[in-house]
């Protein structure tokens, strides 16, 4: 059977249990699927968080996630991917991100799945500002997040 890879970033809500439906429908040759879903919190340090306003260059993020999915698909055995990542004003308790990994084994879906996620959270074409209570600001990728990413790259 082929890998089945879902690539979207969408305005909308996504349902993560139809996700696993779609990716897993008619395949007998999954035995692990690894599912990381990234929510809006309601606070940082301390402050409140109103919502998140997350911003992308259209065709660009669709086409760099494709390559990193592409990548991970080349790294482990996997049965399939599907990336979501949500746009536009996100409230607290909101689905922002949905990472489904599907391979015959889980070390390969929980590898392919970290690996994913470290790209997203440092190195993807998203903009993210934090609208507080008070004040609005744009959020960097922060030296734990970058540190983690640095263990993907090939020496």
């Amino acid at each position: 059977m082929t890998a089945h890879v879902t690539i979207r970033i969408q305005e909308e809500d996504f349902d993560i249990a139809r996700e696993i439906e779609q990716l897993t429908r008619g395949r007998t040759d999954i035995g692990a699927i690894v599912t990381f879903s990234g929510l809006c919190r309601g606070t940082e340090g301390g402050d409140t968080i109103a919502a998140l306003m997350l911003e992308h260059y259209p065709g660009m993020a669709e086409e760099e996630i494709r390559r990193h999915a592409e990548e991970a698909m080349a790294r482990w055995p996997l049965q399939g991917l599907t990336v979501i990542h949500r746009f536009g004003r996100i409230a607290p308790g909101q689905n922002i991100v949905l990472v489904l990994t599907a391979s015959h084994h889980r070390e390969a879906a929980f590898h392919a799945a970290e690996y994913l996620m470290d790209y997203l959270k440092t190195s993807a074409p998203f903009w993210k500002r934090v609208d507080g209570a008070k004040e609005q600001n744009w959020v960097e990728a922060q030296a734990r997040d970058e540190a983690a990413a640095a263990r993907w790259t090939k020496s």
